[in-house]
C-alpha cells in the first residue's frame, strides 16, 4: 500500500465515533482512489465530514415536508351476517400533501383486514397499493407512522397539486372484529371509537335498530336495510355504540316508498339552496365553504366553495348569486389537477341571450350568474372544483355602531367563517368550534347534520391594540 493510501486509511480515526462503520469505509474507498493522483489533504478530509453532516442534516428536513395530511374523511361501515363479526368498510379521503405519490392507511390494531381494493375517484380506475408495517411506512414516505401499526400504502394516480390540490381516494377492505361488532342475547352490538368526523353504518337486512347513543339520521337503503348516518363536531372519537334487533322486514316489503301526500314538507326558503331532500345523506355531503370576512366597512368576505361533480356529461357549473349580493373576482380551479377553469359572468338576462340553461335554478333579468367551465365529466368519473369569489353584502355583513355583525343563512353541511385580523368574536347565535389558524386569525366551524338552514349571527369588536 502506498504511503498516501495508508495516509487515508489510517484518517479513518479522526472520524467522530457515532459516524457507522460502513460510512468509514466508504469514505477510506473515496480516499484511496483520490490518493492515485494526489495525496488527501486535511482540507479534503474535513469535505468530507461537512459533506456527512450536511446529508444527515437535510433528512429530518425532508421527513418533516413529507408529514401526511388530509381532509374531507368519510366512513361507510357495512354490517356483514352477525356471526362473522365481520364489516366492509368503504373509506373515502383527500389526500392533501403538496406532492404526495402515497398515501397511508392505517390498519386499525386488533382488527383483521381482508379484501381490500383502492380506486381514483376522479378516474374510477383501481390503484396500485400494499401492506406494509409501521418500519415500512416510515421508509417509503410516513416520517411519523406507529412502528406497531400495519398500512395500507396507496400509490397515488396522479401528485397532490400545490397550493390546496387534492388526490381523492376510495378505500375498500373488511374487518373482522369481534370486540366492535358482536352478539348479545340475540341481539347485535357495534361499539366502536370512530375518530373520522362523518360516518354512516348500515345494518344488516332484517334488523331493526334500538339504540343509538349519538345523535345521527336515519335512513332506509334501497334494498330496505337501514343506514344511520352522522357527523361528530366535539374533540376527541365518537364513543359509537349501535343495538339492533332482528324482525325488521327484508325483500320488497322492506324497500323505502316516495311520500305521496306532501303537504307535510316544509315550503323550500326563499333564500339559499333549495335542493335539499330532507331524506338524502347529510354526512355524505361534500360541499365546504369557507367565508373569509374583509374590513367591515366594505361589507365584503372572499369565499372559497369545494363541490364535487358526478353528472356524467357535466361541463359547467351555475353559481347563482343569492339576492342582495354582489360578486367580484370569480375564479375556480380543478382541484385533482391543478388546472384553472374558465370563468365568466352574466346577468339573468345576459344568461338567456347566451343560450346558457340554468337548470332548476329561477334567475331574475338582473341576478348575477358565475359560470365556471370544465371538461365534460366522462361516466364513471368526477371532479373536485373550487371556486373562489367576492362578495359584497350588506344585508348580511354590516358594521353597527363598533360591532361587526355577519348574519346569513348557511345551507351546506360544513360552513366556517373566518373573522378579519384584529377582530375578536362577542357573540354566535349558532354553536360552532372556534379555533385560532395558524397565521392568527379567529375560525368558526359550523357543523349542520340537519336537510335545513341555520341562520348564522356573529358579532364581533375590535381588539386594542397591543
Amino acid at each position: 500500500m502506498s504511503a498516501d493510501v495508508k495516509e487515508a486509511s489510517s484518517s479513518c480515526d479522526a472520524f467522530p465515533s457515532f459516524i457507522p462503520a460502513h460510512a468509514r469505509t466508504s469514505f477510506i474507498d473515496i480516499g484511496a482512489a483520490a490518493a492515485l493522483n494526489r495525496v488527501v489533504s486535511r482540507t479534503v478530509q474535513s469535505a468530507w465530514i461537512l459533506t456527512f453532516f450536511a446529508l444527515l442534516s437535510t433528512r429530518p428536513l425532508f421527513a418533516a415536508e413529507q408529514k401526511q395530511t388530509s381532509q374531507d374523511d368519510y366512513t361507510l361501515y357495512e354490517l356483514l351476517a352477525p356471526e362473522t363479526a365481520s364489516f366492509k368498510i368503504t373509506y373515502e379521503v383527500s389526500a392533501t400533501t403538496p406532492g404526495a405519490e402515497a398515501f397511508f392507511n392505517p390498519i386499525r390494531k386488533g382488527s383483521i383486514a381482508s379484501d381490500e381494493a383502492v380506486f381514483d375517484m376522479m378516474t374510477g380506475a383501481p390503484l396500485k397499493f400494499e401492506q406494509v408495517s409501521g418500519d415500512k411506512a416510515r421508509e417509503t414516505g410516513l416520517p411519523d407512522a406507529d412502528l406497531e401499526s400495519d398500512y395500507i400504502r396507496v400509490q397515488l394516480a396522479r401528485p397532490v397539486p400545490s397550493d390546496g390540490g387534492q388526490a381523492r381516494i376510495r378505500i375498500i377492505k373488511t374487518y373482522k372484529d369481534e370486540k366492535s361488532y358482536r352478539r348479545e342475547a340475540g341481539n347485535i352490538v357495534f361499539e366502536r371509537p370512530l375518530g373520522i368526523r362523518r360516518n354512516a353504518v348500515v345494518l344488516p337486512a332484517g334488523y331493526q335498530l334500538t339504540d343509538c347513543n349519538v345523535p345521527s339520521q336515519v335512513l332506509a337503503e334501497a334494498d330496505g336495510r337501514t343506514r344511520i348516518s352522522f357527523m361528530h363536531q366535539p374533540p376527541g372519537p365518537a364513543a359509537l355504540i349501535l343495538k339492533a334487533k332482528p324482525g325488521a322486514l327484508t325483500g320488497d316489503a322492506a324497500k323505502p316508498r316516495p311520500l305521496t301526500d306532501r303537504r307535510s314538507w316544509e315550503p323550500p326558503p326563499t333564500q339559499g339552496p333549495t335542493e335539499r331532500a330532507r331524506l338524502n345523506e347529510r354526512a355524505h355531503q361534500d360541499r365546504d365553504i369557507i367565508y373569509y370576512l374583509q374590513s367591515p366597512e366594505t361589507s365584503a368576505f372572499k369565499l372559497t366553495h369545494d363541490y364535487t361533480e358526478l353528472r356524467e356529461g357535466t361541463d359547467r357549473y351555475l353559481n347563482v348569486v343569492r339576492t342582495g349580493s354582489k360578486v367580484s373576482d370569480p375564479s375556480g380551479r380543478i382541484l385533482d389537477t391543478g388546472e384553472a377553469m374558465k370563468v365568466e359572468l352574466f346577468t339573468g338576462a345576459q344568461l338567456e341571450k347566451a343560450g346558457v340553461d340554468p337548470g332548476d335554478d329561477k334567475v331574475a333579468p338582473d341576478q348575477q350568474v358565475v359560470v365556471f367551465r370544465f371538461s365534460s365529466v366522462k361516466k364513471g368519473q368526477t371532479v373536485r372544483l373550487r371556486i373562489s369569489e367576492t362578495y359584497t353584502a350588506p344585508e348580511s355583513y354590516r358594521m353597527e355602531g363598533d360591532e361587526l355583525v355577519f348574519e346569513r343563512s348557511l345551507g351546506r353541511p360544513r360552513n366556517s367563517v373566518v373573522l378579519p385580523r384584529g377582530w375578536y368574536l362577542t357573540a354566535s347565535a349558532i354553536p360552532a368550534v372556534v379555533r385560532e389558524t395558524p397565521d392568527g386569525l379567529t375560525r368558526l366551524d359550523f357543523m349542520n347534520g340537519r336537510p335545513d338552514s341555520i341562520d348564522v349571527l356573529i358579532k364581533a369588536k375590535k381588539g386594542a391594540i397591543r
